[in-house]
């Protein structure tokens, strides 16, 4: 269809499922493709503009955030807030902020004095109404898609009817627990529909089948050994072209689990971040999108995931990242907090803030900002364009097929997403 000015939902729901399937394309600048999805990207803006509106964020929040991120502990707020005692209630939310406290910590953090005055933000959790066998309907498996790449092969599945056998491969992942527990995973980051949920269910059943094996030699996860500088260290794997596979062994010493999983059909997001029954974090991706950008962009959001937001395993993020990383702002307050903790771990906020390769683009620009920072330039050029909205600029830089070739063997299977 020819598009107009968006009116309606469901228009701008048209216009996503069409940007996404150039966005997949890659177009060539020039192209008809390419000045589509440019067309596309300024319709979905102002349509977005008009029609979406967000609470302010929970000041704690930001503040924790901004400690975690510079390495202070509360100790180092008693200048700004007052006594050690007064620093704890205030981040226990007993006592409130003041003027002179908001004042204080605007200064001592760089917090714009507005967002320490806002309200809390309401968390976008999705929880699906199906909590035991008899709600199940297993024929909304992807079965077929399953058994085609060799996921009942993999493992001892046994029983003559579809849903004995699918109770036999999710009783995989809680060998010792009743299958309901494992039906009552929230899942968050997206929304999840009935139509998306059982792939989406399947799909976190098998990483952490396979995170499982994966993890029996790791070492136990400490979560004190992930802070903002862990994550700027990940980053900087970025500039060496084995980078995408030296993460993962990096983050296996943490004892974090790097799963690479396609997608299944009606199932569509790029990573996820879980725990399994034992506690260990485990991190799901599904290269859906094959580029440079978008896999280190995925990651390091699923690691702040892991380190800011995931405390129990019936939890799971699973995240579509061009829904939230061109958003400054969305519904959700962990989300928002991921997409800050993975955008300054690749570029930090007062660098990009005053860089040529923001203020004024160019080819030259992004590789001496890349240089300097000694990250890929892809990461650059991307930002470039989901700040922008201008797909088709410095796709040379974006690293297109780079990715997954590096996976080859951590594909067990390689059944086409249809």
């Amino acid at each position: 269809m020819e598009y107009k000015v968006l009116r309606t939902k469901a228009e701008h729901t048209r216009a996503l499922q069409e940007a996404e399937s150039l966005v997949a394309l890659d177009p060539c600048s020039g192209t008809a493709e390419a000045e589509r999805l440019e067309l596309l990207a300024v319709l979905i803006e102002d349509y977005e503009k008009r029609a979406f509106t967000f609470d302010e964020l929970d000041p704690l929040e930001v503040i924790e955030f901004r400690m975690a991120e510079q390495g202070l502990r509360q100790r180092d707020l008693v200048s700004m807030i007052g006594s050690r005692s007064r620093v704890s209630e205030v981040l226990a939310g007993k006592r409130p902020l003041t003027v002179q406290m908001i004042r204080a910590l605007s200064v001592g953090l760089g917090i714009p004095a507005d967002v320490l005055i806002g309200s809390e933000l309401p968390k976008n959790q999705v929880p699906i109404a199906v909590t035991d066998r008899e709600t199940i309907d297993w024929k909304q498996f992807p079965v077929r898609e399953m058994e085609r790449r060799g996921w009942f092969q993999s493992v001892r599945v046994t029983g003559a009817t579809v849903q004995e056998r699918l109770q036999s491969f999710l009783a995989q992942v809680l060998p010792k627990e009743p299958e309901a527990v494992l039906f009552r995973r929230r899942f968050q980051g997206i929304a999840i529909d009935e139509k998306s949920y059982y792939p989406t269910l399947a799909w976190t059943a098998r990483i952490l089948m396979r995170a499982r094996e994966a993890g029996a030699s790791l070492p136990k996860f400490d979560p004190a050994k992930i802070t903002a500088e862990t994550l700027r260290d990940l980053a900087r794997l970025s500039w060496l072209d084995n980078g995408p596979r030296l993460a993962v062994e990096f983050l296996a010493k943490l004892g974090i689990v790097v799963v690479i999983e396609q997608r299944l059909r009606n199932a569509i997001f790029d990573g996820a971040a879980l725990l399994s029954t034992n506690g260990r974090p485990v991190i799901g991706l599904t290269l859906r999108i094959d580029r440079i950008d978008y896999f280190w962009f995925t990651l390091l959001h699923e690691v702040a995931h892991v380190w800011r937001h995931l405390n129990e395993s019936g939890s799971a993020f699973v995240d579509r990242i061009e829904r939230i990383a061109t958003s400054e702002r969305t519904p959700d307050a962990k989300e928002n907090e991921a997409n800050r903790v993975a955008r300054d771990a690749l570029i930090k906020r007062a660098v990009w803030e005053r860089s040529p390769a923001r203020l004024a683009p160019s080819r030259e620009s992004i590789q001496e900002l890349a240089d300097q920072l000694h990250i890929h330039p892809a990461i650059v050029a991307g930002r470039i364009q989901f700040e922008s909205g201008k797909y088709n600029q410095f796709r040379e830089f974006l690293g297109q097929g780079e990715v997954r070739k590096q996976f080859d063997d951590l594909l067990q299977d390689e059944g086409k997403e249809e």
